[in-house]
């Protein structure tokens, strides 16, 4: 079993009922795997306190957001929110706590280094808020979320990572250049269920990236991150 003790120390946040952290970072894998538990420790997996974590973390972002920009519209606003707590952004603050270290995993779990393993750290930390509001109420918790996010925010607009690669290139393309990119459909492989498709981003008649993905929309995407990267935009 971790030293929760440590990862308090880690976050400057004690639990008064230090369980609530402990099941922030049960993987339900985890008690499949271990029925047996120790007596007086909860038997309880991450899920229930990640769904309400989620509910406090969007509020607390959506009031710092409509604070710190007052001449911001709706859509926007919330396309700055759902950059700020989508699963690569809150899994990186995760990963920057270190929480992988304490993660209650079965042993296949605990192999996965990829995807998967990003999507159950970004679930550990929104349970992890969950966990924090429940211990030490809403105060409590919005201070957490503010040290561990705010500061990404002025990135975000900045660099408009709130919006997605495509949206993003033919935004700047259509500023600097005058032109509109379009897509081409390159090559397409592989059976039915498993269908890769090679997509080209043109600005005009310059070819300026290729991407590749599991659908047509995917690649595009692909592509037009690496054509932001080739124009240095």
């Amino acid at each position: 079993m971790p030293d929760f003790k440590i990862f308090e120390e880690r976050i400057g946040y004690d639990f008064k009922d230090r369980r609530f952290l402990e099941t922030a970072f049960t993987h339900r894998s985890y008690l499949n795997e271990n029925r047996k538990t120790s007596a007086g420790r909860r038997s309880e997996h991450n899920e229930r306190l990640e769904f309400l974590g989620d509910a406090v973390l969007e509020l607390v972002v959506t009031e710092f957001l409509f604070a710190k920009y007052p001449d911001r519209a709706e859509g926007e606003l919330t396309a700055y929110r759902a950059a700020l707590v989508n699963t690569q952004s809150i899994s990186d603050a995760a990963d920057a706590l270190g929480m992988n270290d304490f993660l209650l995993l079965s042993r296949g779990e605990a192999r996965d280094t990829g995807r998967a393993r990003l999507i159950i750290l970004a679930n550990a930390f929104e349970a992890l808020i969950g966990a924090i509001y429940l211990d030490g109420g809403y105060k409590a918790a919005a201070d957490f979320i503010g040290k561990q996010l705010f500061h990404k925010a002025e990135e975000v607009v900045e660099k408009r990572l709130w919006q997605d690669a495509k949206s993003k290139l033919q935004e700047i393309a259509q500023e600097r250049v005058g032109v509109t990119p379009a897509y081409q459909m390159l090559d397409q492989s592989g059976p039915d269920h498993a269908r890769q498709f090679v997509v080209g981003a043109f600005l005009g008649d310059e070819k300026v990236a290729i991407g590749e993905g599991r659908s047509k929309q995917e690649a595009e995407q692909a592509a037009a991150e690496k054509a932001l990267a080739a124009k240095g935009w």
